[in-house]
């Protein structure tokens, strides 16, 4: 990522990771992975959105009610939020947002940039055309703990900024009505000292298959769970330099590790 930083210093980059969720673990060095890859991402990437595959399998379990989700179904959520973030920037829109101005409403402050995302209305790979819902109900859905993409629960938190981004055919001003109406309603959720802190973009296009969608971008402070949870993996590991071998053995130094930590 550095290097691609100092090819191209004025692009944006915006990364989408998978972080280690806390249930379900592939391999045992995960924390070792995700400390060093944070590192890199705190200091290079503009905007990282964080996810993760145990919050993705419990939307599938709780909200799609599929018995054995696939990785492919996973993939069709991700997928979502991702054609999602980026439609602006392919479509044609009424209140159109690209990846800087995205940046420059979400990030407070430089390091602050891990977001989590959301998308509504959440569908499984065969039945996106039988869903047909209104502004605020997507609305709804779309501010719930459950649709979050990672194992944090922003009701632990506050947000600090927020941006939904509706496409689909509908009006500026029910969007900005119903955005207003969630910082009025959870006003306890939202900091002061950031005045009008969700941002609402519409795009006309709608994703194949469904009428309306938002997705919904948010840079809580209740994101420090994660980071602490693999903070707190890392720290015991690498205090009894488990596993450390293989990393010395291609060529890495302890030093990046307490660097990164």
């Amino acid at each position: 990522i550095s290097r691609i930083r100092e090819e191209y210093p004025d692009r944006m980059m915006l990364t989408f990771s998978v972080f280690p969720s806390p249930k379900v673990s592939d391999t045992v060095v995960e924390p070792y992975n995700a400390t060093l890859s944070v590192h890199q991402l705190v200091e290079n990437a503009d905007e990282c959105m964080v996810l993760d595959n145990e919050a993705l399998y419990d939307i599938c379990f709780r909200t799609l009610k599929l018995t054995t989700p696939s990785f492919g179904d996973l993939n069709h959520l991700i997928s979502a939020t991702m054609s999602g973030v980026t439609c602006c920037l392919r479509f044609p829109g009424q209140l159109n947002s690209d990846l800087r101005k995205l940046a420059v409403n979400l990030i407070p402050f430089p390091r602050l940039h891990f977001f989590m995302v959301g998308f509504a209305p959440l569908t499984s790979r065969g039945s996106q055309q039988y869903i047909s819902l209104t502004v605020p109900e997507l609305t709804q859905q779309m501010w719930d703990a459950k649709n979050m993409m990672c194992a944090a629960d922003p009701r632990h938190g506050r947000y600090l900024t927020a941006s939904a981004m509706f496409r689909g055919k509908m009006c500026t001003k029910e969007v900005d009505e119903q955005m207003i109406n969630v910082q009025n309603k959870n006003s306890s959720y939202f900091v002061e000292w950031i005045p009008n802190n969700v941002k609402s973009s519409v795009c006309d296009i709608p994703p194949t298959g469904l009428k309306m969608a938002p997705t919904f971008v948010g840079n809580s402070t209740s994101i420090q769970e994660m980071f602490r949870r693999v903070s707190e993996q890392f720290t015991a590991m690498f205090r009894r330099k488990a596993f450390l071998h293989w990393y010395t053995g291609e060529g890495m130094d302890e030093m990046e590790f307490t660097e990164a930590e």
